[in-house]
């Protein structure tokens, strides 16, 4: 997960060098159609794997949630500081904590609900709405981490049925046929510079994908999610050095508050699980 926060954030680092001169689906489009390089070691894995119905529903389902967070975390970038679209993405674990509780049986104790209250306290911190002008960078995010969250609940599920590299390699089909109505709507001519920079995303963001699923197959996502907190002190650090954005200490105490409450959760469910484990062999986190 350290390394999936440092591939994240170069993907940050070049689409904020892109920019807005290209358009958000069109970006987004360009950067998985590039990335299909990447699929070639992976078409053998996807035939092998045999996909059930069932999974193909949830590929097409996590493709669609994929989608759309792409095309609004592109358009978040052109519109809004490096460091709020890093801090306001933190709010994925929440919503995967509320949605498991929604949709997968998981329970919602009065601790975890508090912590999950406080995160959204947090995220009003950041926005701080009333005492700033918003704008559609900060909506779209809002919803970015919602679709984000709906991916991560159904990676998590798939990360114990197939291996990595299907669900790297169904990602990126899935997308790229998702993106592609989006972007021929508002095709503009790119350079060979561009294309260049875009290409760097899908290196960058498909190295992200990989080792981010072969973490969800090794651990909870309680114990993966906080690690990627690290990004808030990268994203900061590289808006005020490389794009000359200020430091906004609002958004920095939002995000730590956010930081504090998902570790909270992460780290009552660690303890449960050793509270319910009676082998004095068992492993010890």
């Amino acid at each position: 997960m350290i390394v999936t926060g440092l591939n994240f954030v170069a993907v940050t680092a070049l689409v904020k060098h892109v920019g807005n001169d290209i358009p958000a689906a069109q970006s987004a489009f360009l950067r998985y159609v590039l990335g299909l390089v990447f699929l070639l070691p992976m078409i053998r894995p996807i035939l092998r794997a045999r996909l059930t119905r069932r999974q193909m529903k949830l590929f097409t389902l996590r493709g669609a949630a994929h989608t759309l967070a792409v095309i609004l975390w592109f358009y978040a970038m052109t519109r809004i500081p490096i460091a709020e679209v890093t801090a306001m993405n933190y709010l994925n674990p929440v919503y995967v904590t509320i949605g498991a509780a929604l949709f997968m049986g998981e329970e919602l104790p009065p601790r975890r609900l508090a912590a999950v209250v406080m995160a959204l306290i947090g995220a009003l911190i950041i926005l701080r709405p009333g005492l700033r002008e918003l704008n559609s960078g900060h909506l779209a995010m809002i919803f970015t981490a919602i679709a984000f969250a709906i991916g991560y609940m159904i990676t998590k599920r798939l990360s114990g049925e197939v291996s990595a590299a299907v669900i790297v390699g169904m990602l990126s089909i899935t997308v790229t046929i998702g993106l592609a109505p989006f972007a021929f709507a508002v095709w503009v001519p790119v350079t060979g510079t561009q294309l260049l920079w875009l290409f760097g995303v899908a290196c960058f963001a498909t190295a992200g994908h990989y080792t981010m699923t072969l973490a969800f197959a090794s651990a909870p996502l309680t114990v993966t999610q906080p690690v990627t907190f690290l990004q808030l002190i990268w994203a900061v650090t590289l808006g005020a050095v490389v794009f000359g954005e200020g430091v906004d200490g609002w958004v920095i105490l939002g995000g730590v508050v956010i930081v504090a409450s998902v570790s909270f959760i992460s780290w009552r469910e660690a303890r449960a699980r050793r509270m319910v484990t009676p082998s004095p062999n068992a492993p010890k986190v």
